[in-house]
């Protein structure tokens, strides 16, 4: 399991569509499992979760994004799973490495244009 988490600023859509698009072009193999959307007053939070084929490890690997804001002041948490191939311990975490580096080269992608 590997994590990446950063502020960001800005419109919670907007960003939210940016990395969703980022994600599912990213990859032939990309897709969105689920979702779920919550808000309180002006807080607003969204989970999403998705999955990609990984070649180097030859398994299928989740990402997990949670997405929480309040008028322009946003935070993302990502965090990966699956990719071993092992029982009980992780011996192979390429895939999910390769998946969150893709995830922090579309946020730092967005907060660079902002």
């Amino acid at each position: 399991m590997a994590k990446y988490e950063s502020a960001l600023s800005g419109d919670f859509y907007t960003a939210l569509n940016y990395i969703e698009t980022g994600i599912l072009k990213g990859s032939v193999s990309a897709s969105k499992e689920d979702e779920s959307d919550f808000q309180v007053g002006n807080v607003r939070c969204a989970v999403r979760v998705y999955e990609r084929y990984s070649i180097i490890g030859k398994n299928r690997v989740s990402l997990n994004i949670t997405l929480v804001g309040a008028e322009n002041n946003l935070f993302l948490s990502a965090i990966t799973s699956g990719g071993s191939e092992a029982i009980f311990f992780k011996i192979n975490t390429f895939g999910e490495e390769s998946f969150l580096d893709q995830l922090a080269k579309i946020v730092e992608t967005y907060k660079n244009g902002q």
